[in-house]
């Protein structure tokens, strides 16, 4: 790789502390790759990298928003909450069991035949 380790970390790491979107981030390893910097292969790949750690960072804040949320919560709340949750997970199952039914079905009949 043409571009220094240090470089690439940095740039990674510019990510998180300067909140570089992915879009930015893109036009900077686009030019990059026309200046022959990186390889168009490198551009692809470190691309793939900063839009991956995008997507980590921002599933962080909204984990870290929702907790604080829920840190907030009174107890009778939270059990309301719990309760809640507890449905959509049984829902969640039927549902992926109905799905997988007809597969079923499906499989039992290419045997049969």
């Amino acid at each position: 790789m043409k571009l220094s380790d240090p470089i690439k970390r940095l740039l990674l790491a510019g990510l998180g502390a300067a909140a570089v979107t992915t879009e930015k981030s893109k036009e900077i390893v686009d030019t990059l790759v026309k200046k022959g910097e990186l390889t168009v292969e490198e551009g692809k790949t470190l691309n793939q990298e900063l839009k991956i750690r995008a997507q980590e960072k921002a599933q962080e804040k909204r984990t870290d928003r929702m907790a604080d949320k829920v840190s907030r919560l009174t107890a009778e709340e939270r059990d309301e909450l719990r309760k809640m949750l507890d449905i959509a997970d049984e829902e969640e199952a039927a549902a992926a069991a109905l799905l997988e039914e007809p597969e079923a079905e499906e499989a039992e009949e290419e045997v049969g035949e």
